[in-house]
């Protein structure tokens, strides 16, 4: 059975007892949802698919619109973690590792 970027990142943070909260609303003035946000840490996980196909994400208009989302998340205070879904198949570990080091980087400030 072949796992999407999406179902690999929920049972990455499921199985490490992660608390998320899919297709989360992070900005009520726009319809943006993040793809998962951990909200002990203000976390936004995003997953771009189609990356290699001419999807939206790659597309003009959809690349931009991925760039004012980020920056509006920036700008409400929340990190934001960006992965293709081959960044995800190629090193799934990637995401525990870099959601750990956001997690210990807000312990230390």
């Amino acid at each position: 059975m072949k796992v999407t970027g999406e179902q690999a990142v929920e049972l990455i943070l499921a199985g490490h007892k992660i608390e998320f909260i899919r297709e989360y609303r992070f900005n009520s003035a726009r319809r943006w949802r993040a793809d998962f946000f951990i909200p002990e840490y203000k976390i936004l996980i995003e997953v771009m698919g189609s990356t290699w196909t001419a999807g939206k994400h790659t597309r003009g208009a959809g690349y931009r619109n991925d760039c004012e989302k980020m920056i509006s998340a920036q700008c409400l205070g929340y990190n934001i973690l960006y992965y293709t879904s081959d960044m995800i198949r190629e090193n799934p570990g990637r995401i525990l590792d870099d959601v750990l080091l956001l997690i210990k980087g807000r312990q230390s400030a």
